[in-house]
């Protein structure tokens, strides 16, 4: 059966994430629907790279689909998109070797979190407004100690009991771009939550009532204070999903496009 692999980005505020879900809206459920729609099949799967929790967005989630057509993805692109809700998207779709998988390839995953410091008209959907003054120098110099491969047991819960909760973050990084700070993160793997719960523990320092060595102490034994820090989801973008052979980007340059 041919297998295809889909770009998709989304506007997920009003969804309950990734997942598909019974009587609940969720973005693999709107695709499924347009599947079933254009192609008038039921026997194919779908197949994302990773779960979004609810009012998470996607600049470049990536999901393989297998179906039994011999529809050009061009046309079946176009065709999705016309049954597709505005806030759901394919921005490509190419026929792929039946072997590649969209969750197992994928050898890294870039996230960008987006805070504000002013009141804005897009804030609840799409940013974070943290309405207290941030000691910004502080959080960038925290920044480095996210990075490398660490214990993250305090910042997230792994898929199942038992599993490791080693992460190799191979860039963390705060960019200043007028009234915004974006945080941008790149990863081997996430575990649920972390990188919201990494996001929160910074805006802590940058709000002084937390400080490097407390940061530090996290990742020498288990503590739930970082769940309580849990940054909401309407500032979290998964920007990208890295494959072999791809190079990792410095900076969240769409998203830094779009502010500028």
């Amino acid at each position: 059966m041919p297998r295809f692999k889909l770009t998709i980005e989304y506007d997920g505020s009003r969804y309950r994430g990734w997942q598909f879900q019974r009587e609940v809206p969720t973005i693999m459920g709107k695709l499924m629907d347009a599947i079933k729609e254009v192609y008038q099949v039921k026997d194919y799967e779908l197949y994302g790279s990773g779960r979004t929790d609810a009012g998470v967005h996607a600049l470049g989630q990536v999901a393989h689909l297998d179906i039994d057509s011999t529809m050009p993805s061009y046309v079946a692109m176009e065709r999705l998109n016309e049954v597709l809700p505005a806030t759901i998207n394919i921005i490509d779709m190419v026929k792929v070797n039946p072997r590649f998988h969209a969750r197992y390839d994928a050898k890294h995953r870039s996230y960008v979190y987006h805070l504000s410091r002013r009141r804005t008209a897009f804030g609840k959907d799409f940013c974070w407004w943290v309405k207290e003054p941030l000691n910004i120098e502080a959080m960038a110099a925290a920044c480095k100690h996210f990075e490398g491969m660490k214990d993250y047991k305090s910042f997230g819960v792994p898929e199942k009991d038992g599993s490791s909760t080693l992460v190799k973050i191979e860039t963390f990084k705060l960019f200043e771009v007028d009234d915004s700070i974006l945080i941008y993160i790149v990863g081997s793997h996430f575990l649920w939550k972390q990188v919201r719960r990494m996001v929160g523990t910074l805006v802590q320092i940058g709000l002084e009532r937390l400080t490097e060595s407390e940061l530090l102490s996290f990742f020498e034994k288990y503590s739930d204070i970082p769940a309580k820090f849990t940054a909401p989801p309407s500032g979290l973008y998964l920007e990208r999903v890295y494959y072999a052979g791809e190079t990792l980007s410095p900076e969240p340059k769409w998203l830094l496009n779009i502010i500028r």
